[in-house]
């Protein structure tokens, strides 16, 4: 199986910067896919951003141009530095997976979440 572990959320003032890291560990083969989910209270999971293995990239339209999603396939490392922070950035965020495992069957996995506040 697949594990994705989460860090560097926390709170910041509006305005203020956060890098989330998501490490993957397991019997992985390849990694297709990454990407960034968040979901605030009383609303449904969004997708923020998201990068293939082919590097092109995928943003929310509300954090286009604020939001960086960038990958390190050495490390199984998917990134997401978040810049210019705005209370409506609120929520938990997951990172999310898909891949092939070394027993070259399909796999999807998600993280535990990890809380961003945006605050004065």
């Amino acid at each position: 199986q697949v594990q994705l572990v989460e860090s560097g959320g926390g709170l910041v003032q509006p305005g203020g910067s956060l890098r989330l890291s998501c490490a993957a560990s397991g019997s992985i083969f390849s990694i297709n896919a990454w990407g960034w989910y968040r979901q605030a209270p009383g609303k449904q999971r969004e997708l923020v951003a998201a990068i293939p293995s082919g590097g092109s990239t995928n943003y929310a339209g509300s954090v286009k141009g604020r939001f960086t999603i960038s990958r390190d396939n050495l490390k199984n490392t998917v990134y997401l530095q978040m810049n210019s922070l705005k209370p409506e950035d609120t929520a938990v965020y997951y990172c999310n997976a898909d891949g092939v495992l070394t027993t070259l069957r399909h796999f999807g996995s998600w993280g535990q979440g990890t809380q961003v506040t945006i605050s004065s």
